[in-house]
């Protein structure tokens, strides 16, 4: 049933491999909004690539984690290296 609802919404546009290659993050950012993909080589099909269903998405919770993360108390102290190296120096 999700197969024939995916099918209506959209026939999948059709990819080469190498197509597919260079502009990877772009497919894929238009996957996440709905678009669907075929990558090819020659005439076969290698994947699809189309969005996630709805079970497959993350909802960010915030303050889930609150109470479980602990910062040692001398987190942002620099040894004279450290800090020489961030400021370009030499150490």
């Amino acid at each position: 049933m999700a197969e024939s609802d995916r099918d209506e919404k959209e026939t999948p546009r059709r990819l080469e491999l190498r197509e597919f290659e260079t502009s990877m993050t772009a497919v894929l950012h238009q996957a996440r909004h709905g678009s669907s993909f075929v990558v090819t080589s020659g005439d076969e099909v290698l994947t699809e690539v189309h969005p996630p269903s709805k079970s497959l998405r993350f909802r960010r919770q915030p303050g889930a984690l609150r109470g479980r993360i602990r910062m040692a108390g001398d987190f942002d102290v620099f040894t004279a290296r450290a800090l020489a190296t961030i400021e370009g120096e030499e150490g």
